[in-house]
């Protein structure tokens, strides 16, 4: 205990020190977190409860007109308030959120330091190329900002931006830090550092390491063909597991008041889905899909949207969660439709800007419903979730006068519906619940 405190200290001297000295050392910056989550379970399940404060310090030299060095170190200390390492009484499991905020692999320890960041960046014009360990984002690998460690990645990353309405990125990666972790990982071993689930025969998944993959080939292009039409593609490979492919255009009315989005997700398994042995395999079907809609009307001082997504039968769509959320039209904060098939998910969301004096309050109101397999259809429904209806509302400050200051407040409901047998294991941690994060994050 005193060890881990004696860090933070260094940790908080360090941090305060050097990023008022910008002019002699180079460019610095960074966040200070404090996150406060609490879940609260249906009726006799346990209650889970955590705090953590931390966050990071980058640090960018420029080497002549062309070349950057720089760095980053992230960090997350346990404040304490719970012990996670006590389980669940009824059902045996751990928290599924709260440990999140710290070493998701080691819930005991209270420090968790990860040099997250260390490359060498060259640019010029259009052109820019980081080589090492780095943060990118895209729809589906990505930092994750609800945890206080985020996901990152090391390798060579391409980006080609010559105009407004064309860009270009390519990207190769043979490990990643998973977010919640301490350390970085082949991209094989990445996979299954978080709940597994079930296999599509019932029986408990054990590709957690056993998938066997080098390395992520990721691509994109964005680009408008014509006026009021943006198109975005991805595509990720990862190797002898599988191809997802990308595609979502956005039609906008001249007005720019109105908009319609499509989306289609395509995956195919690639080699023997991570391991020649089906009961060690991760990628089990041959092809998954997924098909989405979403209509966005501006209206005064906010905008509403309405996003339907449907996850095909005869595959399940899986994408590792150790990588980053999944942006699809009907993601919300707290829960995923990674690991199902033959699913349907409708969103609806209202965000609106209040103003306070010299502030703004920002706010998103999300609900929406999941329309499940059944959760003892193991084959279409990896993690055996239940129909759920979700509420979210998420609120932002953000202070004319402190520009750094950025508290958030997201509030979760989740309510099960529909029939499913009568076991906790059901719920637990994943409906019929009610959540409180409280966020505070100074930027410097």
């Amino acid at each position: 205990m005193m060890k881990n405190m004696v860090a933070v200290l260094l940790l908080m001297a360090f941090w305060t020190g050097y990023a008022q000295d910008k002019e002699k050392a180079g460019t610095w910056s960074g966040q200070w977190r404090t996150y406060y989550l609490s879940t609260f379970n249906h009726q006799q399940l346990k209650d889970f409860h955590a705090l953590a404060t931390g966050g990071k310090v980058k640090y960018v030299h420029s080497l002549g007109e062309h070349f950057q060095l720089g760095g980053a170190l992230y960090t997350s200390f346990n404040l304490g308030i719970q012990d996670l390492t006590e389980p669940d009484q009824i059902t045996g499991k751990l928290s599924r959120y709260e440990v999140g905020l710290f070493d998701a692999n080691n819930p005991g320890d209270r420090l968790v330091v990860i040099p997250g960041e260390l490359f060498v960046r060259y640019k010029n014009g259009a052109h820019e190329l980081t080589l090492g360990r780095m943060k990118i984002v895209s729809p589906f690998l990505n930092p994750e900002d609800g945890r206080m460690i985020p996901t990152l990645e090391q390798g060579l990353w391409y980006k080609f931006a010559p105009k407004s309405n064309y860009k270009v990125q390519l990207g190769a990666f043979n490990a990643i830090a998973p977010r919640s972790t301490s350390g970085f990982y082949g991209i094989g071993e990445s996979i299954g550092k978080y709940p597994v689930g079930s296999s599509v025969d019932g029986s408990a998944s054990e590709y957690a390491g056993h998938t066997h993959s080098a390395y992520i080939l990721l691509g994109n292009v964005a680009f408008t063909p014509v006026k009021a039409l943006d198109i975005e593609v991805w595509n990720y490979y990862a190797d002898n597991v599988f191809n997802t492919f990308y595609i979502k255009p956005v039609l906008s009315h001249p007005n720019e008041k109105l908009s319609v989005a499509l989306e289609w997700l395509h995956q195919d398994r690639v080699g023997d889905g991570g391991n020649s042995i089906d009961s060690l395999r991760y990628f089990s079907h041959s092809q998954a899909n997924v098909l989405g809609a979403e209509a966005t009307m501006v209206v005064p001082k906010g905008k509403i949207s309405l996003g339907y997504d449907h996850i095909l039968d005869g595959g399940r769509f899986l994408f590792p969660r150790e990588w980053g959320r999944e942006f699809l039209f009907s993601f919300q904060k707290r829960e995923r439709s990674e690991g199902t098939a033959n699913n349907h998910a409708l969103l609806l969301t209202y965000e609106r800007i209040f103003k306070l004096n010299t502030a703004k309050l920002k706010t998103i109101t999300s609900m929406g419903h999941h329309w499940k397999p059944d959760v003892t259809n193991a084959e279409d429904n990896k993690y055996a979730v239940p129909d759920y209806s979700q509420l979210n509302l998420d609120l932002f400050y953000l202070s004319d006068k402190w520009t750094n200051l950025k508290p958030e407040l997201l509030l979760v409901y989740k309510k099960s519906s529909g029939d499913f047998p009568d076991n906790p294991n059901f719920i637990s941690n994943k409906v019929d619940l009610f959540q409180v994060n409280f966020i505070v994050n100074y930027d410097f």
